[in-house]
């Protein structure tokens, strides 16, 4: 294996089956890191695992909710007993759950606060302990959406949560700088993804209306999350970076 930018670095990402999440842990296994990769579906966990390690990268796989304490701290204990040390984590997972206002049911709301927040908050707050004990600082990087910048029809739950996990990320600078942890975040745009494929107008609708004329790839988004937990951006912290085609600068609604 190429000793790229996380060569040594164990690195933990959730929600990472398919989509931006695995193709975040492809990029990082082809740099080097040793990756826990997790995801709440067993089987897509396991194709994943095998399909990074066939291509000689060094990953482990942890299923289940990430919302949940019991797993989130099996994924800490995971990463330290493989390798002894966890330098990144990118809390990817998240869960998205349309709906009227209106008509909007407290599951679902309690639901994506659940995965979206507390999922995020307590998996940072472990992965940190771990950090301040080795003494050795590290990365975080939270996954946020255009939809926490920009009003999107039937989001407002989601879009609330996403703008907050940005206001923990400048929260958390006060509260991990002395250790020499960073941590930012991410805010893609329409992006192609198994699931949005499915639907045969997202990539003709999101063309039409994004600037840079086309949605992005899940190799865009994981490009800037290397980027931002690598060491070429360790004195970048508190911030998100909106990775959209220039879509939120005129915000033309898809519907």
């Amino acid at each position: 294996m190429t000793e790229g930018r996380f060569h040594n670095k164990t690195v933990i990402v959730t929600g990472a089956g398919q989509g931006i999440g695995f193709e975040i842990c492809s990029q990082l296994a082809a740099e080097g890191a040793f990756v826990v990769l997790n995801d709440i579906d067993e089987q897509l966990t396991n194709a994943a695992v095998d399909h990074i390690t066939l291509q000689n990268g060094r990953c482990v796989g942890v299923s289940g909710d990430s919302s949940q304490l019991n797993l989130i701290q099996q994924l800490v204990d995971t990463a330290v007993q493989a390798t002894g040390s966890l330098d990144v984590v990118i809390a990817n997972a998240g869960i998205t759950l349309f709906g009227d206002f209106f008509e909007y049911p407290p599951a679902s709301f309690f639901r994506v606060m659940e995965v979206n927040l507390a999922g995020t908050f307590f998996l940072a707050q472990a992965a940190s302990k771990q950090m301040k004990v080795q003494e050795n600082g590290g990365s975080l990087l939270l996954m946020s959406s255009v939809t926490g910048h920009q009003a999107h029809k039937n989001l407002a739950a989601y879009g609330m949560s996403k703008a907050a996990l940005e206001m923990l990320a400048k929260n958390l600078v006060v509260e991990l700088s002395p250790y020499h942890i960073n941590i930012n975040t991410i805010a893609p745009g329409a992006t192609i993804t198994e699931r949005t494929a499915s639907d045969p107008e997202y990539h003709e609708t999101w063309a039409r209306i994004t600037p840079m004329g086309k949605p992005a790839s899940t190799k865009d988004i994981a490009a800037a999350a290397l980027f931002l937990t690598s060491t070429h951006a360790k004195h970048i912290t508190g911030q998100s970076l909106i990775i959209d085609g220039g879509w939120t600068s005129i915000s033309p609604s898809p519907y």
